[in-house]
């Protein structure tokens, strides 16, 4: 197992929004429950989190391009960006479309991430992952804004 420096930097910069968001907002609870699909984000998201910062030698096949590493690094940095945009504009106003990019976006890290791994576990976890966020995110979100 190796750490990946780049995937560590990644999380915490994707993560500061959220923990800023979380420590603002403490008592937040969506409308929308379903136990299971909450169980499948969260074994997704801390399984997407896991592969993004640790190099697991299990079903992985090696990178796609060989030397497609700064295409890959250009990618997730710019969706990177784009996602602490999006935060800022969403703690300025909620709307459907700002939630929704910030489920869509690191669903996209993660994605693109293991894809370009090859790693099947984490491409696995990524698909769990915005199987659940975005359903949640819609369901909790699809009343704000209809004219959005």
């Amino acid at each position: 197992m190796i750490i990946n420096i780049y995937g560590m930097c990644l999380m915490l910069i994707i993560m500061i929004p959220n923990i800023i968001y979380a420590i603002r907002k403490k008592h937040i609870d969506g409308d929308y429950h379903n136990k299971g699909l909450e169980i499948v984000e969260q074994i997704g998201r801390f399984g997407s989190m896991f592969f993004m910062i640790f190099y697991v030698r299990i079903l992985d096949f090696g990178n796609w391009l060989v030397d497609g590493k700064y295409i890959y690094m250009s990618m997730v940095a710019i969706l990177a960006l784009l996602y602490c945009f999006v935060w800022v504009l969403y703690f300025r106003k909620v709307t459907f479309s700002s939630a929704m990019l910030l489920a869509i976006l690191p669903t996209l890290i993660f994605l693109i991430s293991s894809v370009f791994r090859q790693n099947v576990l984490f491409i696995l976890m990524s698909l769990l992952f915005g199987i659940g966020h975005l359903t949640i995110t819609y369901q909790n979100n699809k009343r704000t804004n209809k004219e959005d």
